[in-house]
């Protein structure tokens, strides 16, 4: 079975605070490339001044953190958790991936999606599972592949049980940054009329129309547009998810404010912590009224309304 490596290379100095961010993500270590101190460590630990000559042309000045992610887990998920800490810290990274090939991962992962229970009236069920109880909830049927969205993430969690306390029978949904569809195809289930989806990805779109299908919803009742947050959108809406990133979010308010509709409702996620106060600022200013916040493991969900 294969699995996932991330690599992380960022300037040595901020070595321990960037290993902090990635122990977050995997629950069984991290490795760490860092030979900014290749020969003292070497004569102390070895004992010996001879070094490898590959060794000794390595980069000094960056160290490589490894993340190895399980079959079980969505690599996306993690790609975007670290990369949000790090650029909230202002640490300076490049981030990649070796990915089993897709058409793997879209095998490996249905081995371990087990059904999610969400909120009071949701359960996120792995399309060929067999549930065999859904305690009266509405079933979203979902293949993630690696499309950003199973309902694992905390951000994505968050917003779904804002969702769930959120919709109304009859209200419309849009969808920024859609990844999976799994936010939008879940207030179609919970009572949406209509729902409009946005990516930029185009696999996102791909995977979001797929979703859409499978749950029994296409156009004119859940439409999957590939653009640019909210540009090709026209009309406004009663209920807006974001489940971005922080920066995005900010960006993202003023457009937010004048395509929701009076009374209606803007919930943002993808934020961590420390980025609450700037992105409850920014949507303030942008005029809506912030109801509520919910914090799960170091992300925030924000529930807004416009008056």
């Amino acid at each position: 079975m294969d699995w996932t490596e991330i690599k992380i290379s960022i300037p040595v100095s901020y070595v321990d605070t960037a290993s902090s961010v990635a122990l977050m993500t995997v629950p069984y270590g991290i490795y760490i490339e860092d030979y900014s101190s290749l020969e003292r460590e070497t004569l102390e630990i070895a004992h010996t001044d001879l070094i490898d000559d590959k060794l000794l042309k390595s980069d000094r000045e960056h160290a490589i953190i490894h993340i190895y992610i399980s079959p079980e887990d969505n690599p996306n998920e993690a790609v975007a958790f670290v990369s949000e800490r790090l650029t909230s810290l202002l640490i300076p990274f490049s981030i990649g991936s070796t990915l089993c090939r897709q058409e793997d991962w879209a095998n490996n992962w249905k081995k371990y999606y087990k059904p999610i229970f969400v909120g009071d009236r949701l359960v996120i069920c792995p399309a060929r599972h067999k549930l065999k109880d859904a305690k009266g909830r509405k079933v979203l049927l979902m293949e993630p592949g690696a499309a950003f969205g199973s309902g694992t993430h905390e951000t994505t969690h968050l917003c779904l049980e804002a969702l769930d306390k959120t919709m109304k029978s009859g209200k419309t949904v849009l969808d920024i940054g859609c990844g999976s569809g799994i936010l939008s195809i879940a207030g179609l289930l919970l009572g949406a009329r209509e729902a409009m989806a946005v990516d930029i990805d185009a696999l996102a779109v791909k995977t979001a129309k797929e979703n859409g299908k499978l749950n029994g919803f296409s156009p004119p009742k859940y439409t999957v547009l590939r653009g640019n947050l909210a540009g090709n959108v026209i009309k406004k809406y009663d209920v807006i998810v974001a489940n971005i990133v922080a920066d995005v979010i900010i960006s993202f308010c003023d457009t937010a404010f004048s395509l929701t509709e009076k009374g209606g409702v803007f919930i943002a996620s993808g934020i961590i912590d420390s980025r609450l106060p700037e992105v409850e600022e920014a949507i303030k200013k942008a005029g809506f009224t912030v109801n509520e916040h919910r914090f799960r493991n170091g992300w925030v969900c924000l529930v807004s309304k416009k008056i």
